[in-house]
């Protein structure tokens, strides 16, 4: 098999000397909004994506598929959803060395996020602060996209879809918000993701208090049983993402909810509202994420790990630059990892560089 090396040296040494000072002199999220167009025109040519990934996979002496949540991950590597709100462009993602993408946050109803600017870039820290506030399509649209494109079985990777509230539905409203999308789009999913932690749709983070969560999680692992009973139906596997600002004992009772009925894995964590030098003085609201969230999130995901034994599957997200900070979040605990703020800082085959790190880290350890 070719060596991924020198293809990823040469689109690094690109990108790091044209195409990313390019994209720098953008808007943050007219940048975005052209990764996510060329990513998109790059799925819709599957024979140049196949090509990629003969350079981007990895070597079959190196290879370990993980299991969890009843799937199979090519590797440890996933992109973390936020990138591809509306489904346009995760066809590429394998293609990138991705072992797992995951699209959305999606909402029940089309909406279109906090005003402009959201997102803002901070390089020297390699740290993002966004409040984009779910601007998406609506779980209708991204339904109808999902149907025109492989469905599960039939994909390069296992696709998730994060599922969030709609903005303008009451917090008390919002168990059948999360069921409106849970319905349109678990035929399309390989696991769904229940977003209860982002920092930008107001009260959205009160989902994580234990009576709420409890309502919510309730309906929804119900609703996924009812569908199961269904002739050719498949569990789908529910997951919760939680935010970083939780304390201790607020992860107990996150924890003791998911336990009780039997969410299938955690994703540890969502963006932070925390401020940490040199961001004491920074204005902008909204989540921060990047380098600055590394310590916090494998805090947590060692603290989870520790909490249940290992047995609860977490994925790791939050400050991953290189294949040691992905490392340190598999030593604490996690079983995957997620990153998307490092894409922008690293280049388009980060994914494929870190999983191939991770793999040769386990041949040395014995794995």
């Amino acid at each position: 098999m070719p060596d991924a090396f020198p293809l990823s040296a040469i689109v690094g040494f690109y990108y790091d000397k044209i195409i990313r000072p390019a994209l720098f002199r953008r808007d943050s999220e007219h940048a975005h909004e052209i990764g996510v167009k060329a990513l998109a025109l790059l799925g819709s040519v599957p024979p140049v994506c196949r090509l990629l990934e003969v350079f981007t996979r990895l070597p079959l002496d190196r290879t370990r598929p993980i299991q969890a949540f009843g799937l199979t991950f090519a590797n440890a590597v996933g992109l973390a959803a936020g990138f591809d709100k509306n489904a346009r462009a995760w066809p590429a993602a394998s293609a990138l060395g991705f072992g797992h993408v995951e699209v959305g946050t999606v909402t029940a109803l089309a909406q279109e996020g906090n005003p402009r600017p959201r997102l803002f870039r901070y390089p020297a820290q390699e740290a993002v602060i966004n409040r984009m506030g779910f601007n998406n399509e609506g779980s209708e649209a991204v339904a109808r996209r999902l149907a025109r494109q492989p469905g599960p079985g039939q994909r390069r990777i296992p696709l998730g879809i994060n599922l969030g509230k709609s903005k303008v539905t009451d917090i008390e409203r919002a168990t059948e918000d999360y069921l409106v999308s849970f319905a349109r789009l678990a035929d399309h999913a390989d696991y769904l993701v229940l977003n209860v932690s982002s920092p930008n749709t107001p009260g959205l983070r009160q989902l994580q208090d234990e009576s709420r969560l409890r309502e919510l999680l309730g309906a929804v692992t119900a609703a996924n049983r009812e569908r199961a009973k269904q002739a050719g139906r498949r569990r789908v596997p529910l997951l919760l993402k939680i935010a970083p600002d939780l304390t201790f004992s607020q992860i107990d009772a996150v924890l003791g909810v998911m336990a009780e009925f039997g969410l299938d894995g955690v994703i540890a964590t969502n963006t932070t509202l925390a401020r940490p030098d040199p961001f004491a003085t920074v204005n902008e609201a909204g989540g921060l994420s990047g380098a600055p969230l590394r310590r916090r999130s494998t805090e947590i995901i060692n603290y989870i790990s520790r909490a249940t034994n290992g047995r609860l599957p977490i994925i790791g997200v939050g400050g991953i630059t290189d294949a040691a900070s992905a490392g340190e979040k598999l030593d604490a605990g996690a079983t995957l990892v997620q990153l998307y703020t490092g894409l922008i800082y690293r280049g388009p085959f980060f994914a494929a560089a870190v999983a191939r790190a991770l793999a040769d880290r386990q041949q040395r350890q014995g794995g």
